[in-house]
């Protein structure tokens, strides 16, 4: 290690008390009994000194700062910080079917007791379609006023329910909606896709990322001349929901409903930090 000089410029300054108001008052740091440092109004001045040393026989830098003020060091960890991704597609192997129905009334009880009925109906044919009851579900359930155009008056009731079903047959997915809609009476329904196992995807997007950012990490290490090192710190980036594909049918044509399936995307970004070996 090489030993570095610094200079310290000082300038010297001319006795306070010759700036005093009163020269015959001595200054407030001589009534306290304390030598006379500085004129009114200077600031001190911490000074610090930032020493890059190349430590022996490794050949990477590390930087040090050392504030004049104090007496330890920070030394700044080497390495190598980089992040990777990556996509996997896959073919979605289930669905979820949503279907409504709704009823408007002039009193609440009446909306609430019509659409009792047409929920009955929907679920019976829902069933009929070979959904078990752990994958029916209902979405949402609500009742309440409907108002005139000025917003003041209330001219009726409104209920309405909604059901969540997942289908496990991502092929037949059209032809459950029409029947949900042709002969279970709903008046709105739309279908998504996901995957079974969306983890097992995920784990091999990630896999993948992460030699992603080993090779990033590789050829940064090779440009700077030094030997890449073991793994310090992953971290995965990604967001926790999933993609799924989302169709709005509304009430079914009279020809037969076609959703193509197509793949889904799941993509993992992960961030890998490595030492210098």
């Amino acid at each position: 290690m090489t030993q570095a000089a610094s200079k310290v410029a000082v300038e010297e300054v001319g006795d306070a008390r010759d700036q005093q108001p009163y020269p015959d008052k001595p200054a407030a740091s001589e009534q306290r009994g304390y030598p006379l440092a500085s004129v009114a109004g200077a600031s001190l001045v911490a000074v610090v000194v930032a020493v890059a040393v190349v430590a022996a026989g490794r050949g990477q830098p590390v930087f040090i700062t050392s504030p004049a003020a104090s007496s330890t060091t920070t030394s700044i960890e080497s390495g190598v910080f980089t992040s990777g991704d990556a996509s996997v597609s896959k073919k979605p192997d289930q669905a979820f079917l949503y279907a409504g129905v709704a009823s408007q009334q002039t009193t609440a009880s009446a909306a609430q007791s019509d659409l009792a009925s047409k929920a009955a109906k929907l679920i019976a044919r829902v069933k009929a379609l070979g959904v078990a009851d752990k994958d029916l579900n209902t979405g949402s359930y609500s009742v309440g006023p409907t108002y005139t155009p000025g917003g003041e008056t209330v001219n009726g009731y409104r209920a309405s329910e909604q059901l969540q079903v997942t289908w496990h047959d991502v092929n037949t997915v059209g032809k459950a909606l029409d029947a949900i809609v042709q002969e279970g009476g709903a008046t709105n329904v739309g279908a998504s896709f996901g995957l079974a196992d969306p983890k097992s995807a995920q784990a091999e997007a990630r896999t993948l990322a992460i030699a992603d950012a080993r090779s990033r990490a590789q050829a940064m290490a090779s440009a700077a001349g030094v030997r890449l090192g073991s793994v310090i710190r992953v971290s995965d980036l990604s967001s926790s929901g999933l993609p799924s594909a989302r169709f709005n049918v509304g009430a079914a044509a009279p020809a037969a409903t076609q959703l193509p399936v197509g793949e889904l995307t799941v993509t993992v970004t992960v961030e890998v930090d490595f030492a210098i070996a």
